[in-house]
């Protein structure tokens, strides 16, 4: 079990590292998963575009991209996701800047559960799983 944080061409410290680590840890034991090899790669609208290009085909800037590398429920991934875009979607959605990064964060977690969002019924649950996890993060400030 391994959780990472990353930069890739930004400079950003995420606060509250451990804390952020032991929830992670959590949820994905509640989803009955074994927690892995997991990397967080924080990086600008720019970087993520050029992998969501290269990798997806999706000529689109967006929040994240989650890579699955999971094995039955061993849950390994790389998640990159783009602070720029996280914060101009605070603003966008009235939240704070942390509570949108947090959402963005369990948001890649739960696809690497085998959570989906592509109909609006995934999107709902998304959603609902996000605020479950969200508000269990609140509890540990």
């Amino acid at each position: 079990m391994n959780i990472q944080f990353f930069n890739e061409d930004i400079n950003f410290n995420l606060r509250n590292q451990q804390l952020i680590t032991h929830w992670i840890i959590d949820s994905i034991k509640q989803e009955k998963s074994i927690p892995g090899e997991i990397n967080f790669i924080f990086t600008s609208d720019n970087y993520l575009l050029t992998i969501n290009k290269q990798y997806l085909s999706h000529h689109y800037l967006t929040d994240i991209i989650t890579f699955n590398y999971c094995v039955d429920t061993l849950v390994n991934g790389d998640i990159f996701i783009s602070i720029d875009t996280v914060k101009n979607n605070s603003l966008r959605f009235d939240v704070n800047f942390e509570e949108e990064l947090h959402r963005v964060m369990i948001h890649g977690i739960l696809h690497l559960l085998g959570y989906n969002d592509h109909s609006e019924e995934e999107k709902e649950q998304m959603r609902k799983k996000e605020n479950e996890y969200l508000d269990r993060l609140k509890k540990l400030f």
